[in-house]
């Protein structure tokens, strides 16, 4: 039955957002890695968090007065609830599982749903370039010319294109993907992402351009 793969993956996703939120409280990232450096993506869609939230807030306390039904007060308040506690819990979650550049290679994360590493073997070169997703959703596949690609939007645009040596697969939340050729993804701080991703990408390269398949997070 597919109730229990889905009622797992529901509490994951809840203990996930509670673990954000205490790491956000302590203000603590997610880095695994020591040598690795965080590279924040939630810039660019934090406002529009911060409006919801607040919308939330604000329709709480209005319909408790408006309303004059008990029981529908109590339903709207517990989805109120709902609704502040996950808004602050996916911005906490963003907020503390930044995109990774260390030795181990470049670690793509989207909060606690997507993650996974590319080693520096495997990358030929990346460049900013700001794209736009005609796409809402976060992980969008592409056909073109240089093969597929994968990319991973924020707000429906990335910012940093990704060259592979070779086409790899990497697991996207419990599946793998098909072989992608170019990767593009998007993060608060690209110069200096890219400034630190080539000085690896120099120290890593390899000759004959073999080397280990990308492994998720």
């Amino acid at each position: 039955m597919k109730i229990l793969p889905l009622a797992r993956k529901a509490i994951r996703f809840e203990l996930g957002l509670w673990k954000s939120l205490f790491r956000w409280a302590l203000r603590r990232t997610a880095l695994t890695d020591p040598t690795a450096v965080g590279f924040s993506y939630a810039g660019v869609v934090t406002p529009m968090f911060i409006g919801i939230t607040v919308v939330a807030a604000i329709e709480i306390p209005v319909a408790h007065l408006l309303l004059p039904w008990a029981p529908v007060r109590l339903v709207l308040l517990l989805l109120g609830v709902q609704t502040l506690f996950w808004m602050i819990g996916l911005l906490a979650s963003l907020r503390v599982n930044p995109h990774e550049v260390s030795d181990s290679g470049l670690r793509i994360r989207y909060g606690t749903g997507l993650d996974f590493t590319i080693a520096w073997q495997d990358i030929a070169a990346i460049r900013p370039r700001i794209r736009a997703l005609h796409s809402n959703r976060t992980v969008v596949h592409e056909e073109t010319e240089a093969g597929l690609v994968l990319s991973v939007g924020v707000a429906s645009q990335t910012n940093l294109d990704v060259v592979l040596r070779r086409a790899l697969t990497v697991d996207l939340r419990g599946e793998t993907s098909e072989p992608f050729s170019q990767l593009r993804f998007y993060t608060d701080e690209s110069a200096a992402l890219v400034a630190r991703a080539r000085e690896l990408i120099a120290c890593y390269a390899v000759p004959d351009g073999t080397a280990p398949a990308a492994t998720s997070g």
